[in-house]
């Protein structure tokens, strides 16, 4: 009495396991999908919120000059008692381009000061770049290495950072500042340190 039914059971069971890996295959793709698409890369966590910002001089971009004075390179002390904003930015990057307009509109609000690093870049590039956008960094710091970009947790340029009066950075924008998130999210975080140190 072991007719078709008993050699389909062993029939059954090997379907059964090559099927398994597919499903686990479709499983894992499935999540990876999700987390592709599921969350906004602007919104990477930084831990260095609530730190203080990185104690790292940088040495002036050479040449960079405002009205025959030169422009300073980056000084950590220049940070206490002003509400700063942190571009790391360079020639190369093509997003960097588009924020720059977007930077020196921001530039001319009086109660921020607004502070560069430039990243990985020559200096006659970084010189032409600012030369031909306006120059919105009352302070530019060079980082040819990029060791300085490292210790302020750069994930790759261009990232802003706001930096409150303590000298404790508040706040990190993964990506360029846009036409859409510069008002609701980047001034918006601004605004909050602005009104926390009144």
């Amino acid at each position: 009495m072991s007719g078709p039914a008993a050699s389909d059971a062993p029939r059954q069971s090997r379907r059964w396991l090559v099927t398994l890996p597919l499903i686990g295959f479709m499983a894992v793709a499935g999540l990876f999908l999700m987390r592709l698409h599921g969350g906004d890369p602007s919104k990477i966590p930084s831990a260095l919120i609530g730190r203080p910002a990185p104690q790292t001089a940088l040495p002036a971009l050479a040449g960079l000059v405002d009205n025959g004075v030169a422009i300073p390179g980056l000084d950590p002390a220049a940070f206490k008692g002003k509400v700063s904003v942190v571009n790391v930015w360079a020639s190369w990057c093509v997003p960097c381009h588009d924020e720059m307009p977007l930077l020196t509109a921001l530039a001319k609000d009086k109660r921020l000061q607004i502070v560069g690093i430039n990243y990985k870049d020559s200096p006659d590039n970084a010189r032409r770049f600012l030369g031909r956008y306006g120059n919105p960094f009352s302070m530019v710091g060079a980082d040819s290495n990029g060791r300085g970009s490292i210790e302020w947790g750069v994930y790759g340029v261009p990232e802003t950072f706001v930096v409150g009066r303590e000298g404790t950075i508040v706040y990190k924008l993964v990506g360029p500042i846009t036409p859409a998130n510069v008002d609701t999210v980047l001034k918006a975080e601004i605004e909050k340190v602005l009104k926390a140190g009144s």
